[in-house]
């Protein structure tokens, strides 16, 4: 018997999860949750990295003093893009900002003005968006941010913690490639594209691979956590997707998969990146994922919208939850106009500018949230069947099976549309693939588990799964 700590921080909350390996089973129990909300401040939208801190701790705590427990590792797993910058003595020379922050706003075009689209994609392969690591960096630099001239390391958000943890400044490879300065294809930094940019190479750290053993919990946190010292930390697929795809429970090849939550990330796993004027067109992004993998996938703006409406509705005294609003969604008629979800990327008023952009096309607009959920929902699995269509083009091979995982896959109406929407069997589940995922990255470093193909079957022999067919 294994057990492992799985941190998992979502845009929303964060997760301490202890899943246990034995008999070729997974099992999984949640320990410690929190929220996970960002800090607007007047010069910026920041993470609360010190208190995201503190709930690790917590979590470590509640392992070693409340259960007396042995580790056989720690990993952590967070969402894509922000980063760190540190000084020469390790600290941190400004809080990390949200990639929500404002600041990226119009960067794109201001660096293509210097290095041309078609040539960061072929560096890069990845999928423009304004708020990638690149346009963080660029934004800095052409503010004279003075962060950035005493900055002596980079570490992205799981690298950071695990830094914390352990004192040993890595960047985890799935981590780094959603930043849009790492080389698919070369395997190493971009560094062409940082001089061409101005930006300082010197604060690019090493670059390891899932599963890789980090070392232990520095002395202090051990004390403090009553674990042992020689509690291993692993770099696990420390991007969460790349974590919740390598818990996709498939096999064979026609299948793509959904990790769907804040965002729907939809894609499929191939060998080689895919980096050519069509995926270029089609803004696909190649992404590392575990088991040498690349995750060819699309970003899609995802059930974002839904919590923004939520928390749109609980500030004028109504408060819905997901279960709620899909009940209400399920006996509301179908969505006369839908929505392009990529276009409400930024945070506040959510409800009023989907009506006005309705409203603007001359559509109906829902103004209940019954109606308002079923069009957001109608309107990703419209999305799903597109991208299934750009997808099959770029393999050239049919997908006959959609794997959907994460917390989204609890929503039984989006499941159903999605199938109706793809003509596709969707399968659903495990819910909690991103802590599976991590947790058995980890069993293949530390050794209990062979690799991706055997993490897979225990994820099939683990969880409970439901299969959509098209109506």
């Amino acid at each position: 018997m294994s057990r492992f700590l799985a941190i998992d921080l979502g845009a929303e909350t964060g997760r301490a999860m202890l899943g246990t390996i034995e008999g070729g089973r997974l099992t999984l129990e949640e320990l410690h949750r929190f929220p996970n909300t960002p800090v607007r401040l007047p010069t910026g939208l920041y993470w609360d990295t010190l208190r995201l801190f503190h709930e690790i701790r917590h979590a470590l705590s509640i392992c070693g003093r409340e259960r007396k427990l042995h580790l056989a590792g720690v990993g952590i797993d967070t969402w894509g893009v922000d980063f760190a910058l540190l000084g020469a003595d390790g600290a941190l020379v400004d809080n990390p900002r949200h990639y929500r922050d404002a600041r990226t706003s119009g960067m794109l075009e201001k660096t293509f003005a210097v290095v041309p689209r078609q040539e960061i994609f072929a560096e890069t392969g990845i999928q423009f968006m304004a708020i990638n690591s690149l346009y963080q960096l660029h934004a800095m630099r052409l503010s004279g941010a003075p962060a950035l001239h005493a900055a002596a390391k980079l570490l992205f958000m799981p690298d950071l913690f695990n830094y914390w943890l352990t004192g040993e400044m890595r960047a985890e490879v799935s981590i780094a490639s959603t930043s849009q300065f790492y080389n698919p294809v070369k395997k190493q930094w971009a560094s062409e594209l940082f001089r061409r940019l101005d930006l300082p190479e010197r604060i690019l750290p090493e670059i390891v691979s899932p599963g890789t053993w980090l070392g232990t919990l520095l002395p202090e946190i051990a004390e403090s956590s009553g674990l042992s010292p020689n509690v291993p930390v692993y770099a696990t697929a420390c991007h969460d997707t790349a974590s919740a795809v390598a818990a996709v429970p498939a096999e064979g090849e026609g299948w793509c998969y959904i990790s769907s939550g804040t965002w729907s990330l939809m894609g499929a796993e191939v060998d080689a990146p895919i980096i050519n004027e069509q995926s270029l067109a089609l803004n696909f992004t190649n992404e590392v994922g575990a088991g040498n993998k690349i995750r060819l996938l699309k970003n899609i703006a995802g059930l974002w919208l839904l919590q923004e409406c939520r928390r749109a509705w609980s500030l004028h005294g109504r408060e819905y939850s997901y279960e709620e609003l899909s009940k209400l969604a399920a006996a509301a008629p179908r969505a006369g106009t839908l929505i392009d979800p990529d276009a409400f990327a930024e945070p506040g008023r959510m409800p009023q500018r989907i009506l006005e952009d309705c409203r603007a096309r001359g559509g109906e607009a829902p103004d209940q949230p019954g109606g308002m959920t079923r069009l957001i929902l109608e309107s990703l699995a419209a999305t799903y069947r597109k991208v299934l269509a750009n997808l099959e083009a770029l393999l050239n091979r049919p997908i006959i099976r959609v794997h959907i995982v994460g917390g989204g896959s609890r929503n039984q109406l989006l499941n159903q549309l999605a199938a109706n929407a793809t003509g596709r069997t969707v399968i659903a589940g495990p819910t909690e693939a991103t802590a599976a995922g991590n947790i058995l990255v980890q069993a293949i470093g530390a050794g209990a588990v062979s690799g991706l193909s055997e993490a897979r079957d225990i994820v099939k022999r683990s969880f409970e799964l439901r299969t959509f067919e098209p109506e």
